[in-house]
């Protein structure tokens, strides 16, 4: 998976910075015990709308006419029209945007979202890109429906220099609805959940080395125990017990020691190979993950009641010693998972099995195998996105042993984007839906229930004279754009809910859509 250098001489100011600076304040409130060199919200607004001073100083200039002088006063109104027309620059008519077709962006133009689209949209600079990051699992309840929202999630940098390197804690509160705006009078909608302005909060624990992937236990928050897994650029895995740096947000008073800053664990069997990918276990609770590196070797690690313990041996199967993109436990297997590799195979194993070698292995692309998804509802189901932009949904009860030549084909599969797949992720809840991020710098949103029928094709011809929407899928709901993309994910406690990084920070979001 490519990286995103930090550009020489890029820094971000934080919000202390900003106003030091006399730099434009964005609407955030800094808690009292927020780290000072942590993010800022960005206004995705600007100044589009007046204050009220200058309504008031607008409306002193407004001419009074004479009420007894009806001549005049049409004249007067008459002149007044015509100078408008004349004065008032012709606004540019809005270009629809295709990735797949649309030529990039040019140094002086700018994509600009349609707030009417999202529910909610909230985007947060950050001192430094981040590859990776995972929502954590709270206990402020699940279908939260209403608004403002809040949500936490750990990230882990990719800085310019090695000591400016951390895994961040984030909690995000406040986080309202997307603002609407009345195209004819620019008036905010009268909406008492726009009140409030978004509150950032963070801690941090220092590491040195750029973080390439990190996920947190998924049973956090039954355990009350957060245990943090991050892939360094190194080759050392480290887990983290980041529990009382949650805490903090929540539990004034509550005291972060350095011992509490360094890792429980750390798990050199790699040798100092690089490595992405990483997942842990959803069936044993007190700790049991999945690394692999970029020399084709998966190591197993499991917690047990002193300390941790990785095979010697590790998993070895894809060809050539093929680097090791992605691995996903199976939801319903306790002793199942899938690898995908840089040779373009998925495969199928079975940590029982002495010979570690897979049980099943299937030609996903004729490209990388980037990333995928094992789906929590239909747990036969499994996503991979590759590297040549295609991205396909498997049923694994048509996967044949090893040995047999007979190679299943993808349920569903799209070419859409046209360049390599960075994440994908089912749907928490909703079988069908899928969330998927590309080097396009895009998130799009797919439904997999979707069917259109020829009276509907033929609809959307006749409406579409210029013919620019004719290879859009039916299945494809939402397109949201963010800059370097690297991975998305669903809020599983909040419905719809998505949080995206790339280049240029975080997006936290929610379409209409879903």
């Amino acid at each position: 998976m490519p990286k995103r250098h930090a550009d020489e001489g890029e820094t971000l100011a934080s919000p202390a910075e900003a106003l030091k600076n006399g730099q434009r304040a964005t609407p955030v409130q800094v808690a009292e015990h927020q780290d000072e060199a942590m993010g800022e919200f960005e206004d995705p607004y600007g100044d589009d709308f007046e204050s009220e001073d200058e309504i008031e100083e607008e409306e002193d200039e407004i001419i009074e006419l004479n009420d007894d002088d009806e001549d005049q006063e049409e004249e007067a109104t008459e002149g007044y029209e015509n100078s408008e027309k004349k004065s008032k620059p012709k606004k540019d008519t809005p270009r629809l945007y295709l990735p797949h077709r649309s030529a990039p962006l040019g140094a002086d133009e700018v994509l600009e979202p349609d707030p009417t689209v999202y529910d909610m949209l909230h985007r947060i600079n950050l001192n430094w890109p981040c590859l990776s990051f995972d929502v954590l699992p709270d206990n402020l309840g699940n279908e939260r429906r209403g608004y403002p929202k809040s949500t936490y999630f750990v990230t882990g940098t990719q800085s310019k220099r090695k000591k400016d390197n951390e895994i961040t804690v984030i909690k995000l509160s406040d986080l309202s609805k997307t603002l609407e705006i009345d195209d004819d009078s620019e008036q905010e909608s009268d909406n008492d959940e726009h009140d409030s302005e978004p509150i950032l909060e963070s801690r941090s624990l220092p590491t040195t080395d750029t973080t390439n992937r990190i996920r947190v236990s998924p049973h956090a928050a039954n355990t009350n125990e957060y245990l943090t897994a991050s892939m360094s650029e190194s080759g050392d895995v480290y887990i983290w017990d980041i529990t009382p740096h949650f805490t903090a947000f929540d539990t004034p008073g509550t005291t972060i020691t350095k011992a509490m800053n360094r890792p429980v664990h750390t798990i050199r069997a790699h040798g100092g190979v690089e490595g992405y990918a990483l997942d842990w276990s959803p069936h044993v609770t007190t700790g049991q993950l999945l690394t692999g590196d970029v020399t084709g070797r998966i190591h197993l690690t499991t917690r047990g009641t002193s300390s941790w313990t990785t095979d010697k041996i590790p998993f070895i199967g894809h060809d050539g010693g093929a680097s090791v993109e992605e691995l996903q436990w199976s939801q319903s297997e306790k002793s199942v998972f899938a690898s995908g590799g840089s040779d373009g195979f998925i495969r199928v194993w079975d940590i029982r099995s002495k010979k570690h070698k897979p049980a099943l292995s299937v030609r996903a692309s004729t490209s990388d195998v980037n990333v995928m998804s094992w789906s929590k509802n239909v747990s036969y189901l499994l996503a991979s996105g590759h590297d040549d932009g295609s991205w396909s949904i498997w049923d694994l009860r048509t996967f044949k042993a090893n040995g047999n030549d007979e190679s299943p084909l993808p349920a569903a599969s799209f070419s859409f984007n046209k360049s390599p797949i960075t994440s994908i992720e089912f749907h928490p809840t909703e079988e069908s839906i899928v969330a998927v991020s590309s080097e396009d710098n895009t998130v799009m949103l797919w439904d997999l229930s979707v069917e259109a029928d020829d009276e509907e094709i033929a609809a959307q011809r006749r409406d579409d004279a210029s013919g620019e929407l004719d290879d859009i899928p039916p299945q494809l709901l939402f397109v949201h754009w963010q800059k370097d993309v690297k991975e998305v994910h669903w809020h599983r406690q909040i419905p719809g809910m998505l949080l995206s990084t790339g280049g240029e920070g975080i997006s936290v979001w929610k379409s209409i859509s879903v």
